[in-house]
């Protein structure tokens, strides 16, 4: 038994090695552990780097080919070989260049699409589960009715309209951007359903209050206090989207309604080269390949993301 006043016996600290054992976990800053977690996702590092290989090769891959798309002196349906490794056309041009071409206006497309779309999307998503009343039902009903039809249809009907044949100057004309509009005003639906249930969530919430009862306007209590606390959806919501343009605008312009000549996109490379698949495979398949990794490393990506934004993980291992 110990005597009053005589020191009580204390257990000795842990030495720094010990110490390191048993705090296997530190805290860290929230964009440090995204950046952890998605450096640890395997599948979504192999994505990143395939995107950035197809993205430098897209735009700056001409800088360095020996051959222009506009070459056509050379034989036609020449097979692979060293000095075109994609073959030739039915034209007489080099496969590289004209891959690197197509490329190039497809992820333009894509681009383009993920932007307006998660733009269009976040904005209303965001009014109608804010304001909610006869704004969310008319947003409600009008996304409702457009989920019914397929986007398909929706972008050819679009596409083909005679008005855009006058915007971009006749049948000749150059119309990737207006095909890239058309698509991003059709590839908002989900975002928007998505936002939209966020923030009817977020809107109840103590900080909405607190900003509420202190006078801040609609506009800044919905984009200064309630859609940043929803980036982590956009930002994959909007990476996917660019995996989905890419899809989407080849099947578009392999019926002969995406992008049109002068213009090329991978989609139309493989439309005009879709009777060459028994005699000249190469030429579909080369294309293909290329929007096959391209929405593979998107998707890849977005995975990634999707885990490192995960809200339920708050602390990484050391």
């Amino acid at each position: 038994m110990t005597e009053i006043g005589s020191p009580v016996a204390q257990a000795p600290s842990p030495s720094p090695n010990e110490a390191s054992t048993f705090d296997t976990t530190t805290a860290r800053k929230q964009w440090q552990i995204i950046l952890r977690r998605f450096a640890r996702h395997r599948a979504a590092l192999f994505g990143l780097v395939l995107f950035v290989i197809l993205v430098v090769f897209a735009f700056m891959g001409g800088l360095f080919w020996q051959y222009s798309y506009t070459d056509l002196g050379f034989k036609r349906y020449l097979p692979p070989s060293v000095d075109h490794p994609f073959g030739t056309d039915r034209l007489g041009g080099d496969m590289v260049a004209l891959i690197i071409r197509g490329m190039q206006f497809s992820l333009q497309i894509a681009m383009v699409v993920a932007f307006l779309s998660t733009l269009i999307g976040v904005v209303l998503g965001a009014l109608a589960g804010y304001l909610k009343g006869w704004v969310d039902t008319l947003i409600s009903r009008f996304i409702d009715l457009m989920l019914v039809i397929p986007g398909f249809v929706i972008a050819a009907v679009l596409v083909r309209n005679s008005f855009v044949v006058s915007v971009a100057g006749g049948s000749g004309g150059s119309n990737w951007l207006i095909v890239a509009l058309y698509l991003g005003l059709i590839m908002w639906l989900q975002i928007a359903r998505v936002i939209r249930g966020m923030v009817l969530s977020l809107r109840e919430k103590e900080f909405v209050e607190a900003a509420r009862a202190l006078g801040a306007s609609t506009f800044r209590i919905v984009f200064r206090h309630i859609l940043p606390n929803t980036i982590d959806v956009i930002i994959v919501n909007a990476t996917l989207a660019i995996a989905q343009a890419v899809l989407l605008e080849a099947a578009l312009s392999f019926i002969g309604l995406g992008v049109q000549s002068p213009d090329t996109s991978l989609g139309l490379m493989i439309s005009l080269n879709k009777n060459e698949l028994t005699q000249h495979p190469w030429l579909f398949f080369t294309p293909f390949v290329f929007i096959v990794l391209i929405s593979l490393a998107v998707n890849f990506i977005g995975d990634g993301l999707r885990d490192a934004f995960d809200p339920r993980q708050k602390r990484v291992k050391a």
